[in-house]
């Protein structure tokens, strides 16, 4: 049976990728962990390597498409159905170009050709139809492997639309309904029910159009009619025609904010944008059944922003409502148009990982409730020690000291203490990480002929608080170097649970960043600076002295960590700094 190359999931808060580019053909031999395709996110751009040896049958991505984590865009198969997709592929380049265009009565009875949902999956449905497209088990959360299927919804042979329930399946986190990914027929269901199932296998084949006829005394008429279509019609699978019109909603419906089903995209979307449960239920739809999907979501929130439909007033259920002081709240000023209004300016198109990066930052400034608190440090026992010891240490462990690992050992002391820093928010549950898996906020090398300045990065250093600062220093060192060269893998930038950023190698003394969702807070170091402080010594007397400063900033999420735990976290992390004698080297 074919094999599904998926969309794979880059870090932890990332939902799709886009294809960048594909470095094999339909019909090509890959090797196991051959890179097949480039693809990128908000986070990293890179390869993704095939999971078995064989022959790449279809490519159902394409470039500059973008996919949702866990969905298939390759198919590679091996043996027989290597040699079906090369019969395929040169049966059809053969072809000529006029034969699209022949009534069914002319065209060439050839048996070679074959349906596009055939090369898929050669397997045979009971009914006798070709397997088709894949449904795949769906990824409903980070730690899920596997889901159980409760109950099929649609029987083989079915007709299904667009995001109509299939079939209801089960997870140790959640039960929810998995939609059709496009209309056709349920061809084949492959997992039964009650069968746990892994993630991005296997569950079903849809096929596109009609259920196909009954056998009748005209069925060689009726291939011959199918072979026609079949080369009048682009190999692409309808899952990746992602720019066709969609349906309208159907007439009549009476779907409401109770009984229509939402993705958990759409549902991310409202919540981001802060869409309420009652607004969201008045948004048109173009799924079945008035159903919402991403593209009525997207098209509303720039309607909404832009002023062209009203935003729905709600009074929230916590709070009173609020009097409006304004007698009339104006319309948002739409974006300039710098290209024609004769202004002398350079317009520069934003490369992917950069639209990424700052569709990332806006959601992260929607999500969080940000507040910065800030504390003026005394870092000079960390300073003279990196001096005195660097050299030491680069020749016992092989890797350099630099401040970095040591501010680290510092602020990981003071997670242990602080759990709630070191937690994530899940919708009404507050979930406190057991582990700490530091990230590091990293400069990549600016894009070779790019205009565009140098993006940031996260790579993770994973159970951070099980390593001494030889270890620290030696994964700092290892991730920035990655980082440089282009080589983070997807396991280097997910999972993290905190996160320091040091624009004070910059030279900037203070800065209160964006919190890395799901993170709840991130930690900036300033530069360090010498100046004239006063100190206190042993017998209570003031005296001056110049010191290493350096501030540092936590900027926190509001919704679960107030204030006071905020400040007694960092002015925690403050004394450990000033406090470091190091264990020796």
């Amino acid at each position: 049976m074919a094999t599904n190359v998926v969309m794979p999931k880059m870090g932890e808060s990332i939902t799709e990728g886009t294809v960048l580019r594909w470095l094999k053909k339909e019909g090509d031999k890959v090797e196991k962990d051959e890179p097949i395709l480039e693809i990128s996110t908000d986070k990293v751009d890179t390869e993704v390597p095939s999971p078995v040896a064989g022959t790449l049958l279809r490519i159902l991505a394409q470039e500059k498409q973008t996919v949702s984590v866990g969905e298939p865009i390759a198919s590679i198969g091996t043996n027989g159905e290597a040699s079906s997709a090369v019969s395929v592929a040169t049966t059809k380049q053969a072809a000529p170009s006029t034969e699209s265009v022949k009534p069914a009565s002319e065209a060439p009875a050839a048996p070679a050709v074959q349906s596009p949902t055939q090369t898929a999956s050669q397997t045979p449905s009971p009914n006798g139809q070709a397997g088709g497209q894949p449904v795949v088990m769906p990824k409903m959360g980070e730690s899920i492997a596997e889901g159980t299927v409760l109950r099929w919804l649609k029987n083989e042979g079915d007709k299904v639309e667009k995001d109509e329930p299939i079939l209801e399946i089960s997870t140790d986190k959640v039960d929810t309904e998995v939609p059709a990914p496009f209309a056709g027929t349920l061809s084949k269901i492959v997992a039964k029910e009650k069968e746990t199932v892994a993630v991005g296998a296997t569950i079903a084949y849809l096929s596109g159009g009609a259920a196909p006829a009954q056998p009748t005394a005209s069925a060689g008429a009726s291939e011959s009619k199918v072979v026609s279509q079949v080369a009048s019609q682009p190999v692409q699978p309808q899952v990746s025609q992602l720019s066709q019109t969609p349906k309208p909603a159907m007439q009549g419906s009476s779907a409401t904010k109770d009984d229509r089903f939402y993705s958990p995209l759409v549902k991310n979307i409202a919540k981001t944008e802060g869409i309420s449960p009652e607004e969201l239920s008045r948004i048109p739809g173009t799924g079945m059944s008035g159903r919402v999907n991403k593209n009525d979501m997207l098209k509303y929130v720039d309607a909404r922003k832009s002023g062209a439909v009203p935003r729905y007033q709600t009074t929230p259920s916590f709070a009173p409502t609020s009097p409006s002081f304004a007698p009339g709240q104006p319309k948002p000023m739409a974006a300039p148009s710098f290209a024609s209004s004769g202004e002398a300016v350079t317009v520069i198109p934003m490369d992917n990982i950069r639209q990424r990066i700052a569709e990332h930052m806006v959601r992260s400034v929607h999500t969080s409730a940000h507040v910065t608190s800030v504390s003026e440090v005394d870092v000079t026992n960390i300073v003279n020690y990196q001096k005195k010891n660097k050299e030491v240490f680069q020749q016992r462990y092989g890797v350099k000291l630099t401040l970095t690992p040591i501010f680290v050992e510092c602020m990981i002391k003071a997670l242990r203490e602080f759990p709630f820093i070191n937690a994530s928010i899940d919708g009404n549950n507050i979930v406190v990480r057991n582990e700490i898996n530091f990230g590091i906020a990293v400069a990549m090398p600016q894009q070779e002929g790019s205009p565009l300045p140098p993006a940031l990065i996260v790579p993770v250093i994973k159970h951070a608080d099980k390593l001494s600062l030889s270890g620290l220093a030696e994964a700092v060192g290892e991730l920035a170097n990655k980082a440089r060269t282009k080589k983070l893998t997807p396991d280097d930038i997910s999972g993290g649970t905190f996160t320091i950023t040091n624009p004070g190698m910059f030279g900037n003394i203070l800065s209160t960043p964006i919190i890395n969702q799901p993170n709840l807070a991130i930690m900036s170091t300033g530069a360090i600076v010498k100046r004239p402080v006063v100190k206190t010594d042993e017998e209570g007397n003031d005296y001056i002295a110049i010191r290493s400063m350096m501030f540092l900033g936590l900027s926190h999420d509001h919704r679960l960590i107030d204030g006071l735990y905020a400040v007694q976290f960092t002015e925690r992390v403050k004394q450990y700094m000033e406090a470091f004698r190091g264990d020796g080297i």
